[in-house]
């Protein structure tokens, strides 16, 4: 039980028989560095019932404490501020429950709850994926692992993006300037292979924009009248109207592209239960626009087609079928997430990870949803994240000026070889060995460095910082978890002993361990109800900084104290488990030797 359960029913009942007041809530908070205790009660809140000084109602609850609870055994008052400080006992009881507990900090699945579908990646078939395709997928995936550690039942899906006018330019250029090349014949990954044609038809077009203009045009005329996007979008018209030839170059090129992706997920280390795809869902909420006219909720104007007037509700007219009747991404984002609960019943919530620049579409989309009178359309979440800059600017596909995800994690892997190399410490490793050590050093360099953020924030990324062996960093943090397997493996003697007060006094440095330690379930509870896996990767970073605090005062394998040698073993081996674990949900694996 922690503390702060401990505390309440006691707490509660000195202010009761010491006041003559009933208390429903006691607010309790982390003791500050700088004062001793292991949890702090904030007497502010008292003062509206109880007249009198602070320090006095303080200092009054804790000697009642003192001599009621075993489990504390001492305080001070710091203002408004009682800080409570536990026994050992508490602490190593505490301990002694979670040493073998391989799954401590997870919660067990509660079958009554609906389950959770998180969306991520989603991307568009005309290109690879780039630097904010990683993010995005790091951030979606490590989101429905903490949801899933929290107790719920967690399903991950991605919507790709398979048709439009950006992905006919692919196709054109291809047919125009590929002469039959194919990701076997290029020796390119297909998503790489339709993604340099994707630009190959930006560079086209902007020379016959550039022809136009010199002959008379208008920059907008010339936009317009250049040949190849009208090319463009008579293709579109014919995929539209399945014209055979042109939807088999579809299915290829986009086969390519899927086959790309799926090289690249693997690598960055992220998986899904479902996919959805845009050429089959952008009609799907057709017929929930039309239950929505007989409702009353939508609105038809005079040249056919169809909105809805949120203004109302602080927004503004949102269309969702077009004169001509066709879907927009509102109408087909509405029909996917029918869909989904139709596919998963037991879904009670989605989470969309897509940037902040869409967060005025999803305000909307969960506003229609929420009309239309969907009950679980109350637990839709936005998971809105910042974009991803380099030192040298924004990123733009279509220039061909994007960091590609795979590039991106190959680089990563020989920054961390190089660094690695430099420090020397390779000795007795095999060449299979070195690759597979720099490559999860290397990613999870980037993943930590990208995940530690707030989802909120923008990132500046810089790869040379990321991998670095000292500081809030990846790296740093599989150093230390590699330190203490060193530890484990020299510890050849018995470590199965359970260690109690009456065995040892606990030095300073285990109790801030253990205090940190305990902390780790609240943490998963807090980053799943927020949806921020930098919750879990600062707080793994804590929890380092503390152990090696911790290594740097006591003697583990040196000390003469049997006991207290098993027991600082043990400490380390609950605290490797715990970065493990807590790594695990940012999907970064920790390496044994280092």
């Amino acid at each position: 039980m922690k503390l702060s359960q401990i505390l309440t029913s006691p707490i509660q009942k000195a202010v009761h028989e010491l006041f003559d007041v009933a208390i429903d809530r006691i607010e309790f908070q982390i003791t500050r560095k700088e004062f001793e205790g292991d949890i702090t009660m904030v007497i502010f809140p008292l003062l509206k019932v109880i007249k009198g000084n602070p320090i006095e109602i303080g200092t009054k609850i804790g000697n009642y404490l003192v001599e009621n609870v075993e489990s504390v055994i001492r305080f001070n008052v710091v203002s408004g501020f009682l800080n409570i400080v536990a026994s050992d006992d508490y602490y190593l009881t505490f301990f002694n429950q979670i040493k073998d507990k391989k799954d401590f900090g997870f919660a067990d699945v509660n079958p009554n709850d609906k389950a959770v579908m998180v969306e991520y990646s989603s991307p568009n078939t005309n290109k690879p994926l780039h630097l904010g395709h990683v993010r995005n997928n790091l951030l979606g995936y490590s989101v429905a692992e903490i949801i899933k550690a929290s107790g719920k039942k967690v399903y991950k899906t991605q919507i790709i993006n398979d048709r439009g006018i950006h992905i006919c330019k692919s196709m054109l250029a291809w047919q125009k300037f590929g002469n039959g090349q194919t990701p076997q014949s290029s020796g390119l990954k297909g998503d790489k292979l339709v993604g340099n044609f994707y630009v190959k038809f930006d560079q086209e077009y902007k020379v016959q924009i550039a022809e136009l203009i010199a002959g008379g045009k208008t920059e907008d005329e010339a936009k317009k009248q250049a040949p190849i996007i009208i090319e463009a979008q008579q293709m579109l018209l014919d995929w539209e109207a399945g014209k055979p030839e042109v939807i088999e170059l579809w299915k290829t090129m986009n086969q390519w592209v899927y086959d790309g992706f799926a090289q690249t997920y693997n690598n960055l280390g992220v998986d899904f239960d479902s996919y959805y795809y845009e050429s089959n869902t952008y009609l799907l909420g057709k017929e929930v626009v039309q239950f929505g006219l007989e409702k009353g909720i939508f609105e038809k104007d005079p040249d056919g087609s169809v909105w809805i007037d949120l203004t109302p509700d602080g927004l503004d007219r949102k269309i969702v079928l077009r004169s001509d009747g066709t879907a927009v991404y509102m109408t087909q984002d509405i029909g996917t997430a029918i869909q989904r609960v139709k596919d998963f019943p037991d879904v009670g919530g989605m989470v969309y990870t897509v940037g902040n620049e869409q967060d005025y579409h999803f305000k909307v989309l969960f506003l229609i949803l929420k009309k239309l009178g969907f009950d679980w359309a109350e637990s839709l979440y936005h998971l809105s994240y910042g974009m991803v800059e380099l030192p040298s600017g924004k990123m733009k596909s279509r220039e061909g000026t994007v960091v590609d995800a795979d590039d991106l994690m190959e680089e990563m892997t020989t920054t961390a070889a190089k660094i690695s190399t430099d420090l020397g410490k390779l000795e007795g490793y095999s060449e299979d060995e070195k690759a597979k050590l720099f490559k999860t050093i290397g990613l999870g360099a980037l993943k930590y460095y990208i995940l530690k953020v707030d989802p909120k924030k923008q990132i500046l990324f810089n790869p040379e910082e990321s991998v670095d062996f000292a500081g809030n960093t990846g790296p740093f943090i599989q150093y230390t978890y590699a330190r203490i397997q060193s530890i484990l493996r020299k510890a050849d003697f018995n470590t199965s002993l359970n260690i109690t007060s009456k065995d040892i006094e606990m030095h300073p440095k285990e109790k801030e361990l253990l205090k940190q330690i305990e902390l780790f379930p609240e943490v998963i509870q807090n980053a799943a109800h927020n949806h921020s896996p930098a919750l879990v990767a600062n707080y793994t970073y804590e929890l380092v900084k503390e152990y090696n605090s911790f290594y740097q005062s006591v003697s583990i394998l040196g000390e003469e104290n049997v006991t207290k040698k098993v027991f600082r073993v043990q400490l380390s081996q609950k605290v490797a488990e715990t970065i493990k674990a807590a790594f695990n949900l940012l999907g970064i694996e920790v390496p044994e030797r280092m």
